[in-house]
């Protein structure tokens, strides 16, 4: 491969770590007069912005987030092919959870994986929208739905009959979205895990 196509495929990984580091949540959580980083759970993802702030602030955090794994992923589409869409969808989730303007202290990647679904899966990443809305509804438990989606989304990716370095791509992120909700999963177990606002 030429070295100008090297730089432009490392560029664009680049570019979409950066986007995935966007301050959605305290952007957001200015605007309504609080800190998502310092209230609730204290993390900055669209479940304590919703907890703490509302279900507008909330659903604007989501939005915001998943539009980062969009614009990550259709700049590797631009830059290169599927494989380095979905390589800048997961460099942006790696913003997301590890941003280096925070000192690496980020969110839990689901809204970002999400976005960076949506353009090369639309409709496994609607079916996993659907899915993660009915679950927390019945359960009251953000964490147990991104769960379920984490794990279930890959699993619709391998029966797309995608190629294998895709799915791979798509495991190794739902793997880092499920152990970022380590803790959320200890909770759940001994059933004093935070539940949404009623």
């Amino acid at each position: 491969m030429p070295a100008y196509h090297c730089f432009v495929e490392a560029l664009a990984v680049a570019v979409g770590y950066l986007l995935g580091t966007a301050p959605t949540a305290a952007l957001v959580g200015r605007r309504f007069g609080r800190d998502p980083t310092r209230e609730g759970s204290g993390n900055p993802g669209a479940s304590n912005v919703y907890r703490t702030a509302g279900a507008k602030a909330g659903a604007l955090v989501f939005a915001g987030d998943a539009l980062k794994g969009v614009a990550a992923t259709v700049l590797g589409l631009l830059a290169g092919d599927r494989t380095l869409a979905l390589v800048c969808g997961a460099a942006a989730v790696v913003g997301h959870v590890f941003p280096v303007t925070r000192r690496f202290r980020g969110g839990k990647g689901v809204a970002t994986a999400v976005g960076m679904l949506a353009v090369l899966f639309p409709i496994v990443a609607a079916a996993g929208a659907v899915a993660w809305a009915a679950i927390a509804k019945l359960t009251r438990k953000a964490s147990l739905a991104s769960v379920v989606l984490a794990v279930g989304l890959p699993v619709g990716v391998a029966l797309s009959d995608r190629p294998p370095v895709e799915v791979g791509i798509v495991v190794a992120v739902a793997a880092l979205v499920v152990a970022r909700h380590a803790g959320n999963i200890e909770r759940l177990v001994r059933g004093d895990e935070r539940s949404l606002r009623p």
